[in-house]
This record gives structure tokens, sequence and C-alpha cells, in this order.
């Protein structure tokens, strides 16, 4: 797994597997799919690797409302300084899986007496694969 060395993060059995279930869906996952996937775990240890591979640009957080939180690989250019994320996340109405698409270009906000850091976009309809 050498985006794990990649990232300076210590390439541990543990975090190939879970890493490995991220690499096998190309649509973000929950926390219960990883479980299912890897098996006899430590949840404190997933919850701690989850939380390290957000912290170091392996993974960033999918929050659709009204539904529970999954997680999506980044891309490339994410890191321990910060997610570089140029796409919306897009629901399927017959799958539920959801995906990052990535855009052309996002809306830049200007918000008298504000600091936008990010904007979160969602969109649902029916993705490639139920079309």
């Amino acid at each position: 797994m050498d985006l794990l060395t990649q990232k300076n993060i210590r390439a541990t059995t543990f975090r190939k597997e879970v890493l490995a279930v991220f690499l096998e869906h190309d649509y973000a996952i929950s926390i219960n799919t990883i479980e299912k996937s890897i098996g006899k775990h430590d949840r404190i240890t997933l919850y701690r690797t989850i939380k390290t591979f957000i912290e170091k640009g392996i993974l960033h957080e999918v929050l659709i409302p009204n539904e529970e939180k999954k997680l999506a690989m980044c891309q490339s250019e994410c890191s321990s300084d910060g997610h570089q994320h140029d796409h919306i996340h897009f629901k399927c109405e017959a799958c539920e899986e959801v995906y990052c698409k990535e855009v052309d270009r996002v809306p830049q906000l200007q918000l008298e007496g504000f600091k936008v850091k990010s904007i979160e976009i969602n969109a649902s309809g029916i993705c490639e694969k139920c079309g």
C-alpha cells in the first residue's frame, strides 16, 4: 500500500485492510460497510484509523442531510495541510449510493464578515449504472 507510505502512515496490517475496503468501492461507504468487510476488529482502532486517514488526506467525510455519515477516498491533492475537493456528492435515487463527482467549477461565495472555508454541494438523481 504505497498510499500509506506516501502519506507518512505506518502500514499496519489493519490499516491496509481498511484501505483495501475503500479501494474496492467507487462510491462513499458507511462505517457499517467497513465493519462488515473487515470482520472481527477493535472498534476504537477502526475509528482511530479513519481519523488518521482523514487527517492525512486519504479519506473525507460525506454528509448528506438525514443520512448516516459516509466516507470516500480523497484525490491525490489532499494532504495533512487540508482537503482540496472540487466535487459534488451525488446520491442515486435507485441504488442509494453516494458518489463524489468532479465538476469544472465550484461556486465561490463572498459573505461579508465571514471567511468561507468549504462548500458542500449535494445532488440527487439516477447514476450511470442505474440509468
